[in-house]
């Protein structure tokens, strides 16, 4: 458990009122964090030869989140330095180990021969203490990305890192300054102890659960709507506030390096367009993004170009990227809020003409509920709201009652649509279904063995939807059916095969897994044949949302674009959804495909792609 001292500490440091008063505390911080600003040399796209970059990785205590904490630093900071490239040039990265354990590096989001990838036993063997590994390889994309470690729990402990690829051709996009805005999260316990926490008791850092007084009914539910929506969560041995495996009761939720106290600050003159290059660097968060008072422009997913479009917030993963563009008005001062999805804290920072100042920080928002949508239950035909649940619309009789037909075939090309939006709460009633994805297929007989509590029953195109706590709010929330990528590179091959993977996880055991199966079970790699189009299918069977990460390719997301569908590196896949990709398997060698949620991943939801 977190001692209570740092547990104060955190309750100061997250409140909205009198920061001013420890902004002190910036100056443990080094002026490149504060800044974080990045600056594009025009001469280094002319220049020949490679470009070297000195990283040493050092286990040490520094000064963080309010506090003094043992950090797993690359340079002597947290984050590490932002890494600037060029596309065309060469990098190399002297990356030395200057601690007494194994550690790497791996470059997220990148393309580039697969021993350079990082990920200690699938593509090298690691960076064994007091040795030095040398990175080197050609830059062959633009974008924003980033850096971490792969080995063992050193990305919670704070070794990561930016990454800017300066295009070779001029951006499509013009803007005056460019930030980068680093998310993550800061724990002061070891996280070998949060591992063995969870391991302990699933929930072990939910302090977001049904209390007395929501029994008694709440301004969003009666009395009796509550008692039926705890009897039925119980009846399944399931939690509806189940939604971060790892909370702000332990988490510090930073912001390039910043708790809110430390009012990370980007500066702007007016008339200026500024370009902000959203990273979440989190070992296990979601964020919800936005800025009161300013539209963002989302001009790029995951470091690849998409067109342009505006919105009022967003939600990502862990591991995900999006660029946006704001103009803020003259003399206004804005506030960037980061929310963790469960609503357990948050992560601030300001954009302003005046160094030292900051706008009013907004209220955490209710903490959101899953569903019974989120469950993966068809709630057709019963009477948990006043409202008819979607089902699959074509049917055929059998002598055992509605045989649905089989939409497991069917691409999100041609399922893929925006859905409309109930300004209701939705988000708190067991079975709403107003804002749900269309039921594309149900789950067949296999339940995938004592590696998952259970199965979705049906399995939904979740594209559409805004994300847990969003679907109701008055103003515009990104959607994956918002994405279309701008380039016209699209490879019109059809795919040759389809593979079916389900996410598969026991909570209360927190075992996590591929069709029930944990890394160190399964037999071998995923075969994809070098040159093939494929189309990857993904099943989420479980409750919660995962962030999943194909390295060394991309995944073209089918979500009703045709020839502009974006490409990504990590998509989220939402509970009970069913979503496919297109992957071009042109990258020979071993990649590790797995959910960047890292105790997820760390307990079994991990597996080897071999391209051959």
């Amino acid at each position: 458990m977190v001692k209570r001292s740092d547990k104060s500490r955190r309750d100061f440091l997250q409140s909205a009122a009198g920061l001013s008063a420890v902004t002190l505390l910036n100056a443990f911080v080094p002026a490149w964090a504060r800044a974080m600003q990045v600056k594009r040399d025009d001469a280094a796209l002319q220049e020949s030869g490679s470009i070297v970059f000195d990283l040493a990785i050092r286990q040490h205590q520094l000064e963080i989140a309010g506090g003094m904490g043992n950090v797993v630093s690359i340079n002597n900071s947290v984050p590490g330095p932002l890494l600037e490239w060029y596309e065309g040039r060469d990098v190399v990265l002297n990356v030395a180990n200057e601690m007494n354990v194994d550690t790497s590096i791996h470059w997220h989001g990148i393309l580039l021969p697969f021993e350079m990838d990082g990920v200690p036993g699938v593509t090298f063997r690691g960076i064994q203490p007091s040795t030095t590994f040398r990175y080197q390889f050609p830059v062959r994309q633009s974008g924003t990305y980033w850096y971490h470690s792969h080995s063992g729990l050193q990305e919670q402990s704070g070794c990561y890192g930016p990454l800017v690829v300066h295009p070779r051709e001029p951006d499509p996009t013009t803007y005056d300054r460019d930030y980068i805005v680093m998310l993550s999260d800061w724990t002061f316990e070891d996280p070998h102890r949060v591992m063995r926490n969870l391991k302990k008791m699933g929930d072990y850092y939910n302090y977001q659960q049904f209390s007395l007084a929501d029994l008694y009914g709440t301004g969003d539910m009666s009395r009796r709507e509550a008692w039926k929506m705890k009897l039925a969560w119980d009846q399944m041995r399931m939690m509806a506030t189940d939604i971060l495996d790892v909370t702000g009761s332990t988490y510090t939720y930073l912001m390039n390096g910043l708790h809110p106290a430390g009012n990370w600050t980007g500066l702007f003159a007016p008339g200026e367009r500024i370009r902000l290059r959203f990273i979440n660097g989190s070992a296990m968060s979601y964020f919800n993004v936005r800025i009161p008072g300013l539209p963002m422009t989302v001009i790029a997913a995951d470091g690849q170009n998409v067109h342009a479009v505006e919105t009022d917030e967003f939600q990502f993963g862990a591991a995900e990227t999006y660029d946006v563009i704001v103009e803020p008005k003259e003399e206004s001062t804005y506030t960037i809020m980061a929310e963790a999805m469960d609503r357990s804290g948050f992560a601030a920072g300001t954009l302003t003409m005046h160094p030292g100042s900051r706008a009013a920080i907004p209220p955490l928002r209710k903490r959101p509920l899953l569903t019974m949508v989120d469950m993966g239950m068809d709630m057709s035909g019963t009477d948990m709201d006043g409202t008819a649940a979607p089902t699959l619309d074509d049917t055929q009789s059998s002598a055992m009652g509605e045989v649905p037909m089989d939409h497991s075939r069917m691409t999100h090309a041609e399922m893929g649509h925006k859905l409309p939006v109930k300004n209701d709460h939705a988000g708190h009633d067991m079975g709403d279904m107003s804002t749900a994805g269309p039921i594309i297929a149900r789950h067949g007989p296999d339940h995938h063995g004592p590696g998952n509590i259970g199965v979705a029953a049906v399995e939904r195109n979740r594209l559409g939807e805004r994300g847990l706590g969003l679907e109701n709010l008055d103003h515009r929330v990104l959607v994956y059916t918002d994405l279309k990528r701008l380039a016209n590179d699209f490879d019109d091959r059809p795919p040759a095969r389809e593979i079916e993977l389900h996410l598969t996880g026991h909570m209360e055991r927190y075992m996590w897994s591929f069709d029930g199966k944990q890394f160190h079970e399964v037999d071998g790699p995923i075969e994809f044949s070098f040159g093939e189009r494929l189309r990857l299918t993904m099943v989420n069977d479980t409750m919660m949302n995962h962030p999943i990460h194909l390295h060394g390719m991309w995944m073209e997301l089918e979500n009703g674009h045709g020839s502009q569908l974006p490409r990504k590196h990590t998509i989220n896949m939402m509970p009970a959804a069913r979503t496919s990709v297109l992957i071009s398997a042109d990258a020979p060698g071993r990649w590790a495909f797995h959910c960047h949620l890292l105790y997820h991943m760390d307990m079994g939801m991990f597996r080897v792609v071999r391209v051959s």
